[in-house]
């Protein structure tokens, strides 16, 4: 079954809306370099069913797990790895922008200040 036209155009408007999984999914691709089809592999379902999702809310966070599940209920997706796309982004949203519209969560005082504490951890400091 062919995706109907009006699916295709809405689940790209909701990508405009931060209360969507479209604005999750595109914050995501764009953030990962993924494609459509590399999102969809990834949660274990067709480009079809992704549209569909990408028209659903953002789970509440006082209801997360419960809405995880009726999600991977009636569109048979990976729960968990659609929990860590959305935490993913949850956390590139509140990280600086970098000048070249990405985020600074590549810069490397983040990388040094995440090696710093490993070390620390590691060492029993």
């Amino acid at each position: 079954m062919t995706t109907p036209e009006w699916l295709k155009v809405a689940a790209q408007r909701s990508a405009q809306d931060p209360a969507s999984l479209g604005y999750i999914f595109e914050q995501y691709r764009k953030h990962e370099g993924k494609s459509a089809e590399e999102l969809a592999a990834m949660l274990g379902c067709s480009l079809d069913v992704l549209d569909g999702l990408s028209l659903c809310r953002r789970p509440e966070q006082a209801r997360f797990a419960e809405h995880l599940r009726m999600i991977e209920k009636r569109f048979a997706v990976d729960a968990r790895r659609l929990a860590a796309v959305l935490r993913r982004v949850e956390v590139l949203d509140v990280l600086p922008a970098d000048g070249e519209g990405g985020t600074a969560a590549r810069d490397d005082s983040y990388l040094l200040a995440a090696r710093d504490h490993s070390s620390d951890d590691e060492t029993g400091s």
